[in-house]
């Protein structure tokens, strides 16, 4: 028997195709579209690429594997975290997803904490501080500057909630990904009425049931699976990326530690009771397990070298190669790589530097 994993990130889709002892049979990879020609601060994307990457992705996997899609049982989404997708009643996407690392939102996230008496009391009544990019304030922005598109929003989902949506017809939002809307307790892993209310009275209405990440979401659909030749496939409530990657890393019982390097940088670790952290740097978060998994974000790493890329034109092996010369410390050069703003510290109107220029 085989098993899918999609992890649908920032900038492209990856699936693979495994068997039951962990071997990887068949790889595939689909980039990502993001909306061009926004105001600085502003990041968006269609989820419907989301969809097309995941069917490209899909389909070079299960081309490579050479396996029977009949013994493909199970499969289970990991997504980019924070994204707001607003569905309307026949489930499709009102307006394109904000994603995590849109700062647009900084007088909303804002207006929500002074609503709760402030940061120190966000913290104490939900366990978590609201950073820019947690999903509440894109929320809340929607109502504000969109209001006719949050009127005919009925249901609100996280990037991978959508893709089991997409996958299953079902919407459900497990404890890991919802921890980082800045809307659930994350000590009681309940949603958090004073936080709704400051957006909204009726939000809770739009928001899918909480569900423990071990129960699945549901089964494909019919007519998807039987699309790429597949049989009854169990789909797992999946996760937010970073909740996967500890999953994946073994990070799943106190004492490992995680650290990843993608268009954002996090470093995070499993507890198994909840971690406030007072001043709220460090964000407490649940896993996709039943614990807790506090973690530590910077917003610029491989965005910054893929910037540079499109720049000059270069691949990655020639970005290697000239990296490979320079001389250590690079003669006191120094760059500070917030471009998107920056999360820790908090610094969202912040920009990319380069220190040291003759």
């Amino acid at each position: 028997m085989f098993a899918i994993g999609i992890d649908s990130g920032t900038q492209g889709t990856k699936a693979l195709i495994v068997d039951f002892k962990g071997k990887v049979r068949g790889r595939g990879f689909a980039p990502h579209r993001s909306i061009p020609n926004l105001i600085p601060g502003q990041s968006e994307q269609d989820p419907l690429v989301w969809v097309e990457a995941t069917q490209k992705a899909l389909t070079a996997a299960l081309a490579e594997s050479k396996v029977n899609p009949k013994r493909i049982v199970s499969l289970g989404v990991s997504g980019q975290q924070h994204g707001f997708v607003p569905l309307d009643k026949n489930g499709h996407p009102v307006r394109p997803a904000k994603l995590w690392n849109d700062t647009s939102t900084i007088d909303e996230t804002e207006f929500i904490i002074e609503k709760l008496g402030g940061k120190k009391s966000y913290i104490r009544k939900l366990g978590i501080s609201l950073a820019v990019g947690f999903t509440a304030s894109k929320i809340l922005w929607l109502k504000r500057h969109e209001p006719r598109n949050y009127e005919r929003t009925t249901t609100v989902l996280l990037p991978h909630n959508y893709l089991n949506f997409w996958l299953t017809g079902k919407t459900a939002m497990e404890f890991g990904d919802a921890s980082g809307t800045g809307l659930m307790d994350i000590r009681r892993r309940v949603w958090n009425e004073e936080a709704l209310a400051a957006i909204d009275p009726a939000l809770e209405a739009k928001l899918p049931p909480l569900v423990h990440p071990a129960e699945p979401v549901g089964r494909m659909k019919r007519p998807l699976a039987a699309r790429y030749g597949m049989g009854t496939v169990l789909v797992s409530s999946g996760g937010g990326d970073n909740m996967m990657g500890a999953i994946g890393t073994g990070n799943v019982t106190p004492g490992v530690c995680t650290a990843s390097l993608g268009t954002s940088g996090t470093i995070y670790s499993y507890f198994d009771e909840p971690f406030v952290d007072p001043e709220g740097e460090i964000a407490a978060f649940c896993d996709s397990t039943g614990g807790w998994l506090p973690l530590l974000c910077t917003m610029n790493v491989t965005n910054t070298t893929e910037y540079l890329k499109s720049m000059h034109g270069l691949s990655n092996q020639e970005l290697d190669a000239l990296a490979s010369r320079a001389p250590a410390g690079a003669g006191g050069l120094v760059f500070l790589p917030f471009i998107d703003g920056e999360r820790v510290p908090v610094l969202p109107f912040s920009s990319g530097v380069l220190f040291g220029l003759d």
